[in-house]
């Protein structure tokens, strides 16, 4: 029979029913589950390789979100009509997901693994990343890929100071809060937030309930596949050879001990070089054709010293206490020409941030499933492979670099002025020049003195600090500020980004199979006070407020509302209106269908004349009001003037001058630039003007 192993499996998740169906679609994948959440419907396929992948040290895991624009009823824009290369939130929901399952799977598996979500439609109350997550996992729970889940995510919105899991579209609009919490029965496995300066204990509050609602759906996946799950298949272990470690490690531990105590990473490697060689040239016989094994050895007796220093001698590599942040140094208007820039220096690490502004048309235009069409502030990160002492050439950003780049935005945007406030677009682009850890927390710190030198008005500096977790069974310990071999070796990174009021953004990498309310709570507090001290003691030092004034290169904004139903008459017909302005005044004007207008220059005195032209052709001429205008016609009675596209005036010959006219064209002629006075405008709408009173008014000038 067709379809005999379809089941639907259906639950609640904050109070809206959610449905998996199974055994209908996708027949040839290892497992596929269909996820029903409202009218928001995600298919989600997992496969994996029969045989491991060779030459490889890692697991071989790739995870896509796949929008599709039919999700929202929409055909895509481009000259294909089809989608191109992920968006940007594709990318950074492929993340979301790669990272609480990642640590799940078994540390010794090498086979390929494959999980692609594809979004098929799309309901705005109900998330399709979290509805994409949970069907993941239980497909990945009742296949037979090895994987230690199940596990379930929610996202918790804060509003009106209510904490409320998976919020609507309309509570996404008011909310203080954009967080993701996965988790396991027992563990919190990723934490993900945007926040609007909240407290730390706030914060942790809804994690702890985000993690109470994951609870429920772990355990209503963990019955389907009790009921339908395959078993696991087996695979070969790529676990080092026991002996040949060992061994490695009786040969060559005392050195690497020594190589590996310092605070110079290029002293580091330099005394590494010798040993690995030396090791390789000893052992390389004894196992031949396995010189990634001996590598792995070399990298897991690296691993060994470090954890050991931690948890048994509270020593960090560089000497450093388990509260104690490498030297800082931040500096601000490094670069010339630019309208910004900041470099914030922790140890080794690096960052340049260049800081440019543009008319608010400048902001980036999106194409994606969830409803936002615009970004206004944008921030990007770049990752050069000189950073680290390597050499490879440039290929554009990766998944990585778009994950830090969009972490460092979250960070900043809620201190971002409005545009009402500051209308202008802006772009923030970090370059990395020296990376030993933390380079996405140098960023945001880099970032806000970027935006302090641009004379950008944030409402208050934001600082990034991460903290670092070294687990053995019951036994864990935290450091603050972790470098790259702490990273590299450690179980956690746990990235956060906030103002002295509260936090603004946080990233957790973890490598373990989760992290308990304690660890997390302590987490908080050695970040915040070290976001205090970053705060106090080095950026606000090198920058104690935003500049007054914005450089001489930045576009000068300015902005008025006008009436919707004058819209078209400042632009014009065929725009012929708005290009005359431009053109005239030269500036750059944009109009939203709102009625808000944008005039940018680099000459604020043109910016000004542009904006006066708008209110005159947008808000009808006032009687007494002077405006200047142009000359268009010489009649035998008089002068027309046109003091605004599309509006003209007469000038009578008796008001051209103080003294009697004979001729209007001894006063003026066509084109002349003349001050003028409105004395009147009839029931027609036919404007009278008097050049005479205007010099009245102006003193005699004219």
């Amino acid at each position: 029979m067709l379809f005999e192993n379809f089941k639907v499996f259906e639950t609640e998740l904050a109070g809206r029913k959610i449905s998996f169906e199974t055994g209908k679609m996708s027949g040839l994948a290892s497992a596929s589950v269909l996820v029903r959440y409202g009218e928001t419907t995600v298919l989600c396929n997992v496969t994996a390789s029969k045989k491991p992948r060779e030459g490889i040290d890692f697991f071989p895991l790739s995870v896509d979100y796949e929008e599709k624009l039919y999700a929202v009823g929409k055909i895509p824009g481009s000259f294909l009509k089809r989608e191109g290369r992920p968006t940007e939130k594709a990318i950074l929901t492929s993340r979301l997901v790669d990272r609480p399952i990642r640590p799940l799977f078994p540390k010794d598996m090498r086979n390929d693994c494959s999980v692609v979500m594809t979004v098929l439609s799309v309901d705005p109350d109900c998330a399709p990343e979290i509805a994409g997550m949970l069907g993941v996992s239980m497909a990945l729970s009742i296949s037979d890929i090895p994987f230690n889940g199940p596990i379930a995510g929610v996202n918790v919105g804060l509003v009106d100071g209510e904490i409320i899991i998976n919020p609507d579209a309309e509570q996404r609009k008011k909310t203080d809060l954009n967080l993701t919490v996965v988790g396991t029965a027992s563990k919190i496995v990723m934490v993900e937030a945007g926040a609007n300066e909240v407290p730390d204990d706030v914060m942790l509050e809804a994690i702890a309930k985000g993690q109470e609602e994951n609870q429920k759906m772990v355990a209503f996946i963990a019955g389907i596949q009790a009921e339908i799950g395959k078993p696991k298949f087996t695979f070969q272990s790529m676990e080092v050879d026991h002996d040949a470690f060992e061994a490695i490690k009786e040969f060559a531990m005392e050195d690497v001990k020594e190589a590996l105590d310092t605070d110079d990473k290029n002293i580091r490697e330099a005394r590494l070089a010798p040993i690995v060689e030396a090791i390789h040239n000893k052992f390389d016989e004894q196992y031949p054709e396995q010189g990634a094994m001996i590598d792995e050895c070399i990298y897991k007796l690296q691993k060994f010293i470090v954890r050991r220093w931690l948890l048994d001698e509270g020593k960090r590599v560089d000497g450093r206490k388990m509260d104690e942040i490498r030297p800082l140094a931040a500096e601000v208007g490094l670069i010339p020409r630019v309208h910004g820039s900041g470099m914030f220096t922790r140890g080794q690490t690096q960052v340049l941030t260049i800081a440019t502004l543009g008319p608010v048309s400048d902001s980036q235009i999106l194409d994606g499933i969830d409803g936002e069409e615009s970004k206004r502030y944008m921030h990007q990160y770049n990752f050069p492979s000189y950073s680290v002492g390597e050499t490879r050439p440039s290929r554009g950003p990766g998944r990585r670099e778009i994950g830090h780049g969009a972490l460092a935005e979250r960070a900043l945007e809620p201190v971002i002025p409005s545009v009402e406030e500051f209308p202008y677009a802006l772009r923030l682009v970090s370059e990395v020049l020296s990376s030993n850890g933390s380079t996405s927390q140098g960023s945001i710190c880099g970032s806000t003195l970027a935006l302090m030198d641009a004379g950008v008005p944030i409402k208050a500096p934001v600082a990034g600090i991460s903290c670092g977790l070294i687990t053995e069974g019951d036994r864990w310990m935290t450091m603050v500020d972790i470098q790259g071999l702490e990273d590299f070796f450690g179980d956690m990174d746990f990235k956060v980004g906030g103002t002295k009021k509260g936090i603004t953004a946080i990233q957790v990498d973890i490598k373990i199979d989760g992290l308990t309310l304690d660890i997390i709570k302590e987490a908080f507090e050695k970040t915040r006070k070290a976001r205090f001290y970053i705060l106090d003691e080095i950026m606000l030092k090198a920058i104690p407020e935003p500049r007054t004034e914005l450089s001489k290169y930045a576009p000068k904004m300015l902005s008025l509302k006008i009436n919707t139903d004058k819209i078209r008459e400042v632009i014009g017909a065929g725009g012929k209106v708005i290009q005359k302005i431009c053109a005239e005044c030269d500036v750059k004007i944009d109009i939203e269908e709102d009625g808000s207008v944008f005039v940018s220059a680099i000459d604020i005195d043109n910016a000004r004349r542009a904006v006066q032209i708008i209110k005159t052709i947008a808000m009808d001429p006032e009687v007494g009001a002077i405006y200047k205008g142009k000359v268009t016609r010489l009649m035998n009675f008089g002068a027309f003037v046109e003091i605004a596209p599309g509006k003209e005036g007469l000038v009578h010959i008796s008001k051209l001058d103080n003294k009697r006219v004979e001729k209007v064209e001894d006063v003026v002629n066509v084109g002349d630039e003349v001050f003028v006075k409105v004395t009147e405008i009839d029931q027609q709408g036919r404007i009278n003007l008097s050049r005479k009173d205007a010099m009245a008014a102006m003193g005699g000038n004219n």
